[in-house]
C-alpha cells in the first residue's frame, strides 16, 4: 500500500485523541504537591519524635524511597504515574521507581546479567553526573577560599 506524507498525517491527525493538557497539568501539579507535601508532614513528625532537622530530612529520604519501590513492587505506582504523569517524577520517587521498575524487568536474566546490570544502566548516569557535578563545586569551592 503506498500512501502520500499527506494522507498518512491526515489519517495520524483523523485517529489520534487531543492530549487533555488541562487535565494532566493539574493531575501532575496535584500529585507532585502531595508527594512533596508528604515530604514536608514526615520531616516535621520525625522532628516531633526527637530527630534534628538533618537527620529528620534523610530519613523522609529513606521512607519516600521504601514507598516509591515498594509501590512499584507491588504494581501501583504505574497506575499512579498513568493519571499523574510527570507529578510522580519527583527527583527522589521517581528515581526509585526507575531503579525498582529495572530490576523487576531483567530478573529473569539472572541476578548479575539481569537485575545488577540493568541497574547500573539506569543509575550509572545519575551516579556520574553526581559524581562529577559535587567534585566540581568542591574544586570551585576550594579555589574560591585559596583566593579570597
Amino acid at each position: 500500500m503506498n500512501i502520500s506524507d499527506q494522507d498518512y498525517d491526515a489519517l495520524i491527525k483523523e485517529r489520534s485523541k487531543p492530549s487533555p493538557m488541562g487535565k494532566n497539568l493539574l493531575w501532575a501539579f496535584f500529585v507532585g504537591g502531595g508527594i512533596c507535601t508528604l515530604g514536608q508532614v514526615l520531616l516535621e513528625l520525625y522532628q516531633s519524635w526527637g530527630l534534628d532537622q538533618e537527620k529528620a530530612g534523610t530519613v523522609v529520604s529513606i521512607t519516600l524511597i521504601f514507598c516509591a519501590a515498594l509501590l512499584t513492587g507491588l504494581g501501583w505506582f504505574d497506575e499512579l504515574a498513568k493519571h499523574a504523569g510527570a507529578g510522580t517524577l519527583v527527583p527522589i520517587t521517581g528515581f526509585a521507581n526507575a531503579m525498582v521498575s529495572s530490576a523487576l524487568e531483567f530478573k529473569s536474566e539472572g541476578l548479575i546479567t539481569g537485575t545488577e546490570v540493568k541497574l547500573f544502566t539506569i543509575a550509572g548516569p545519575v551516579l556520574i553526573s553526581g559524581i562529577s557535578a559535587s567534585v566540581v563545586v568542591g574544586l570551585v569551592t576550594w579555589l574560591v577560599q585559596q583566593l579570597g
